[in-house]
């Protein structure tokens, strides 16, 4: 895991993702359990985490376009969980009570040969992957 990878993870553990929120959220705690058992899985955790709008999403890639290729997960306001993507035009994949099952539902969707997190931008990977497939 590379260092900017490990403080993208840092960031989203210690400040739950969502700093501008205020403490009496409800999205909160599920959010941070969320960010959590993620941070516990090997194969999530050797990715680019990023959050927004009580989502967690995962790149693999470390720089601003980041990929859309894998599924994310959500908050709802009754405390469970979705699990949608891999991009915002995709269907719900399903909702869940637990962040582990969530988890496991993103990991039994990541691409193949997915991970480490590759330092730079989407476009960047995909040149790189597309030099590696040609050797």
């Amino acid at each position: 895991m590379t260092e900017t990878v490990e403080a993208a993870w840092l960031k989203i553990l210690t400040t739950v993702g969502e700093p501008s929120r205020p403490e009496g959220s409800p999205l909160l705690e599920p959010f941070a359990e969320l960010a959590r058992v993620a941070h516990a899985e090997p194969l999530l955790r050797q990715l680019y985490p990023w959050a927004g709008m009580w989502e967690l999403h995962f790149s693999r890639c470390t720089e601003f376009r980041p990929t859309w290729d894998i599924p994310y997960i959500g908050t709802l306001r009754d405390g469970r969980y979705y699990v949608e993507g891999p991009s915002r035009s995709s269907p719900r994949i399903a909702e869940t009570d637990s962040a582990e099952a969530a988890v496991a539902m993103v990991v039994d969707r990541l691409p193949p040969h997915c991970g480490p997190a590759f330092i730079g931008n989407a476009e960047e990977l995909a040149a790189y992957e597309k030099a590696q497939d040609s050797k």
